[in-house]
């Protein structure tokens, strides 16, 4: 990303030279459909692909904890960094109904688990803290993409045409449907890898999964990332254990290995690349740096309240809210979310407040996470 982004910045300088080659590279980069290319394509494969390294056992004893982090803790969010901006946008002189700001909530609450495997391995931290934050990571991300739909649709039909009741349909709909969707890919995934043994086929069944399985989710209006999610847990456990030979275990995990690091340093690439694309004001960049800050508080409140309420903080391994406050990094998916939006009336703001945050996220929190993991460790 960092990449990217010092590219698009020399592309930003060469265009006050030639502003004909900074407009063929703006107009090569606005035939990419950022949003669709995530959400509908490389979400479900990294996913599916983080979640295959996820140990279900482990998982399931900090199984409280992730649910309520990645439901509540994304609502709490949510709630707060709408409300956080819509002050904020209103002290700068933006006139932005609460319900938009609520949207801007619902995309940028959703830490990217993309973002945070890759420093995990790296920061050094204890396996049941590693699983806490890599779970809530995965899940957060498929409840997030939900919430956000939910918001969304209240935004178009109007707060005076939704109910609750409403909301809390098409909520259930699309987090139960998503879940239940990827229990039958898996299971029928496991079915078919049990029947053979040839390890080309079995991966191509892999990925026949995540793509006509993400393929259904959509057709059927329920939650692919949360679908896809499942799925790729009941590989990683029942599938690899049952259905698999040690040959085949070894090229499965090799291959999705490989397409989770390749698919990652391209959409990383390209996020940084989007800045070229982004026309950004000073005044916006204020906006999304304090945003940015006043995120990172929301992210411990977020965390701090559920484990206060369903009393589990005490059997938190010591400093596990301020890493996984700090390692709560944003990415591609809320930048996708962001660009998806289609109202003007608020869509460049948000554009221009989600990259500011991204790259704070990104290259302040991702950068100083393993010093961080560090000191607390001497502490």
């Amino acid at each position: 990303m960092l990449m990217g982004s010092i590219v698009s910045i020399l592309l930003i300088i060469t265009g006050q030279l030639s502003p004909s080659f900074t407009d063929f590279i703006r107009q090569e980069l606005s035939l990419i459909d950022f949003s669709d290319f995530l959400l509908g394509i490389v979400l479900s494969f990294l996913l599916f692909a983080g979640s295959l390294q996820v140990d279900l056992r482990a998982l399931r004893d900090s199984a409280i904890s992730i649910v309520s982090f990645a439901t509540v803790g994304v609502i709490i969010s949510m709630f707060l960094i709408g409300t956080g901006v819509y002050y904020l946008l209103h002290l700068f002189g933006f006139n932005l109904q609460y319900i938009a700001c609520l949207l801007f909530g619902a995309l940028i609450s959703p830490t990217d688990p993309i973002a945070v495997l890759g420093i995990l391995k790296k920061a050094g931290i204890p396996t049941t803290m590693e699983t806490k934050i890599t779970g809530e990571s995965l899940f957060n991300d498929g409840i997030g993409v939900v919430v956000f739909a939910t918001i969304l649709q209240i935004a178009i039909k109007g707060v005076e045409h939704f109910n609750m009741s409403s909301a809390v349909i098409l909520f259930i709909r699309e987090s139960a449907g998503g879940i239940t969707a990827g229990l039958i890919i898996g299971y029928v995934g496991y079915r078919l890898m049990k029947s053979i043994d040839h390890f080309q086929t079995e991966i191509l069944i892999s990925l026949a999964m995540v793509m006509g399985g993400y393929s259904f989710c959509h057709y059927l209006h329920v939650s692919g990332p949360l679908a896809m999610v499942v799925a790729g847990l009941f590989t990683g456990s029942k599938s690899r254990k049952e259905a698999m030979s040690d040959t085949t275990r070894d090229y499965q995990e090799k291959f999705w290995e490989i397409t989770n690091e390749a698919l990652n340093a391209i959409l990383f690439m390209l996020i940084g690349l989007e800045l070229v694309i982004v026309d950004f004001k000073p005044l916006y960049i204020i906006i999304g740096l304090i945003a940015a800050i006043m995120l990172v508080m929301v992210r411990f409140i977020s965390l701090w309240i559920p484990a206060y309420l369903f009393r589990f903080k005490q059997k938190l391994e010591n400093r596990t809210l301020e890493i996984m406050t700090w390692g709560g990094l944003r990415g591609g998916i809320s930048i996708a979310l962001a660009l998806s939006l289609q109202d003007k009336a608020y869509k460049d703001i948000f554009v221009e407040m989600t990259f500011v945050i991204v790259l704070f996220s990104i290259l302040v929190q991702g950068f100083t996470m393993e010093r961080l993991v560090k000191k607390f460790k001497t502490d």
